[in-house]
């Protein structure tokens, strides 16, 4: 039988100056391009640029909130959602401003929604009715300075309403809220012993449980402001909000 011989093709050599490398440069540039915006993306996300106003109902939140963003006092009626507008400073700068609803089933819900891009905390009192409502307007500022995701913001508590006869004064607000907190405390200290609290967001004011509680303890500024909304009195507020 006769051998068939097949001669194999020479194969055909390819020079290296020859290759495109368009595709693939294309694809390292899109792949760079995505990483890029991620990061901006998450970045927007977690820039800390609000400036929350917090505070119980009837506070007078909205009122200040409504004269410091409008210009104008407007009748207010409890809030079941935010209001958002922008402050803008002597020096031509913007603040986000959100005023987060005070009824007792929302603030919770709404203040974890906006702490992370809070850049500062404005928590808003009656002076008027403080005493009678010590334990809740205590009961929500602790849980404001104590969340770790707004430990080290500055907060400026302003006690509203000083026009009124029967205003407490910002220092007596402050001992008396003082007080409170060394209950308040101890309140959740007990009820954090029969849970396991390794991941609780929620962090233990003062020195000790011994010592009395007292707001130059703890590791934010808080301030305590004399306050009128219906006067337009909040210079301090704004001088504040200028710092920023």
């Amino acid at each position: 039988m006769e051998k068939i011989s097949k001669k194999s093709a020479p194969r055909a050599s390819v020079k290296l100056g020859e290759l495109n490398y368009t595709p693939v440069l294309i694809a390292l540039a899109v792949v760079l391009l995505t990483f890029v915006l991620l990061f901006l993306w998450k970045r927007k996300k977690t820039v800390r640029s609000a400036v929350l106003f917090t505070g119980l109902c009837d506070s007078g939140k909205t009122f200040l909130f409504s004269n410091l963003i409008l210009g104008d006092g407007r009748e207010t009626f409890t809030s079941i959602k935010e209001n958002v507008g922008s402050f803008k400073t002597d020096k031509g700068r913007e603040l986000k401003v959100v005023d987060v609803p005070g009824h007792e089933r929302l603030r919770g819900k709404f203040f974890d929604q906006y702490k992370s891009s809070a850049k500062a905390i404005v928590y808003v009192i009656d002076s008027v009715t403080v005493q009678k409502d010590v334990r809740d307007v205590a009961d929500f500022l602790y849980t404001i300075l104590a969340d770790k995701a707004t430990s080290n913001l500055p907060v400026v508590v302003l006690c509203n309403k000083q026009d009124e006869t029967l205003a407490k004064s910002e220092s007596a607000i402050r001992s008396m809220l003082e007080k409170e907190f060394n209950i308040v405390r101890q309140t959740r200290k007990n009820q954090l012993q029969s849970v396991d609290n390794s991941s609780s967001s929620v962090a233990f004011l003062g020195k000790s449980d011994r010592v009395d509680f007292e707001f130059g303890q703890v590791s934010q500024s808080v301030n305590f402001v004399a306050c009128s909304a219906q006067k337009k009195e909040f210079d301090e507020l704004t001088t504040f909000l200028e710092t920023l």
